[in-house]
């Protein structure tokens, strides 16, 4: 397995920063390898996003820095040159998947149904990201894990602690969190305990989920 993949599939919590200032950036990160996420992905849509990841990257050896809301070849390409280990999309786009595959860097389309999922995996992707989960739950990822085994499912959208394990139970290789993850209020008040602790929670949660199945 791609190191980086496996990396994911270990830690099994990826954190979603869109829109994170820069001041806050390498302390959101600090809190949440301090509570066992260290996998980290910064939206595309956030500004100067080839220089936040750049600064990750730069700063921690040990921190998986990947870029999200990736809609088009261009931005893959421009991310991944900035030292992007991975790209995530919220929708299919096979270009995306094609210039993840020629660099070598690990990809996920955003799917809903079966029919998307395997069009990405077939197109090359790594893993698919179920997206937005909240409208469907852990009984779509489930009733998609069951015919579609070799497909890594990474539920994200509305995915907390309370329901983070119903997600792994039901075939999530990982969970992906933004705002019931990090808490950017508390970041910009200094209080980076409070990311810490959720962080902490997150992987708790999915440590169990992963025992009890």
């Amino acid at each position: 397995m791609n190191e980086t993949l496996s990396r994911i599939a270990d830690g099994g919590v990826v954190a979603v920063l869109r829109g994170v200032d820069a001041d806050q950036l390498v302390g959101i990160a600090e809190a949440l390898q301090a509570g066992g996420v260290d996998v980290v992905e910064i939206t595309a849509d956030t500004p100067a996003v080839t220089d936040l990841i750049g600064t990750l990257t730069d700063t921690f050896d040990d921190l998986v820095v990947g870029t999200g809301t990736v809609l088009d070849a261009e931005t893959a390409r421009s991310t991944i040159a900035a030292g992007a280990a991975f790209v995530v999309s919220p929708s299919l786009h096979e270009d995306v998947i094609e210039t993840c595959n020629r660099y070598g860097v690990v990809c996920a389309p955003g799917v809903m149904t079966p029919t998307e999922a395997i069009r990405g995996y077939e197109a090359g992707a790594d893993f698919v990201k179920v997206f937005p989960a909240k409208t469907v739950g852990p009984d779509h990822l489930a009733a998609m894990k069951g015919p579609l085994g070799q497909i890594p499912l990474m539920p994200t959208g509305g995915v907390g602690p309370t329901n983070a394990g119903e997600y792994v139970e039901a075939g999530a290789f990982a969970v992906g969190a933004g705002g019931a993850l990090v808490d950017y209020e508390a970041a910009a008040r200094g209080d980076y305990e409070v990311i810490t602790e959720t962080a902490r929670e997150f992987t708790r949660v999915v440590e169990d989920a992963r025992s009890e199945g």
